[in-house]
């Protein structure tokens, strides 16, 4: 020995990296079943030939997990925050229309944590395999002294692609149009900033599995908008229910209309606890409020998408007046 520092003891071993991208393999390959990528993975950078598209438009999309990560990683949820990252974005692609094709993963970890990273990995391909998006690379970055021995940054970015004529286009929106609901796994990966702090202010109102019921993962819509386009029904628009719950992201496709939604009884006994500390408005920009998908279509084709999926229900009808309005049934 040199006696003089090396890399590894600095804090990052980029040998142990190197042979984690061994270790993954197995799932990677899972995500290739139905899509391969256009040369080998592992490389600098990923390439898919989209020689069977007549007229490809790419559509792209990125996001996290936000601070339900936190809660993942305190109860041991690894896998559930693998599905959350790759939801997260990979219903973003589709609610274009579009075909999810490669996704990307970024890690930020203090120190390589091989069976941590794995088992993310795991639940990353788990999702990825359901909707036949292959997994194309990503980066796993160690920091020490930038990222907390306890913390873990996680990213996720999707590349998909849509024939011109599928494209959705929201501007084809008209006053009587009827808006589907889907239902949602729980909260998602939304809003968890206030539940935190509700857990924080009265968490002995909660059992540790009612927390871990709140965490389940984003729900992957793939399965609905599948059986919409075997329907042959184009929508008017599709929105993934996010951050701001249903005024905020129905609001981003009505610059020119406004819609009356009205949604049954959310019955999560886990979220209805929550919702006894929340504001009772607040609640409805913040949740989906058991709706992580809409889709708005004609009233002559409501009926043929209700069955899409496990099935949808009819929440609203757009309007002549501007905004989102949301009610609960009475």
């Amino acid at each position: 020995m040199s006696g003089k520092l090396t890399y590894k003891e600095s804090g990052v071993d980029t040998r142990e990296a190197a042979a984690l991208v061994g270790d993954i393999g197995t799932h990677v390959r899972r995500t290739q079943n139905q899509r391969q990528l256009y040369g080998a993975f592992g490389l600098f950078a990923a390439a898919y030939d989209l020689s069977d598209y007549q007229q490809p438009v790419m559509v792209t999309g990125c996001d996290g997990v936000g601070t339900k990560l936190e809660l993942l990683l305190e109860h041991d949820q690894l896998e559930a925050a693998g599905k959350d990252l790759v939801a997260m974005s990979v219903n973003d692609i589709l609610t274009t229309g579009g075909d999810p094709l490669m996704f990307l993963d970024y890690i930020g970890i203090s120190a390589l944590d091989k069976p941590l990273i794995t088992r993310l990995i795991a639940g990353m391909c788990d999702y990825l395999e359901d909707c036949g998006c292959i997994l194309a690379g990503g980066e796993t970055a160690e920091m020490p002294g930038i990222v907390p021995e306890d913390v873990v940054e996680l990213s996720g970015f999707c590349i998909g692609c849509c024939e011109k004529p599928d494209l959705i286009d929201p501007t084809q929106i008209a006053t009587g149009d009827v808006l589907i609901g889907y239902h949602s796994d729980g909260p998602h990966a939304n809003g968890w900033s206030l539940i935190r702090r509700v857990l924080e202010e009265h968490g002995e109102a909660f059992s540790k599995e009612e927390i871990v019921s709140l965490l389940a993962p984003t729900r992957l819509y793939h399965d609905v908008v599948a059986d919409i386009k075997a329907a042959g029904v184009k929508p008017r628009a599709m929105a993934h229910i996010t951050g701001g719950g249903l005024p905020e992201n129905l609001e981003r496709l009505l610059p020119n209309h406004g819609a009356d939604v009205v949604i049954p009884h959310w019955k999560n006994a886990a979220m209805e606890k929550v919702f006894e500390y929340v504001d009772s408005e607040d609640k409805f920009h913040t949740f989906n409020m058991g709706f992580g998908w809409v889709v708005i279509v004609t009233p002559d084709e409501a009926e043929q998408i209700m069955s899409a999926g496990p099935g949808g229900v009819k929440i609203g009808t757009i309007t002549d007046a501007e905004g989102v309005r949301v009610s609960m049934e009475s």
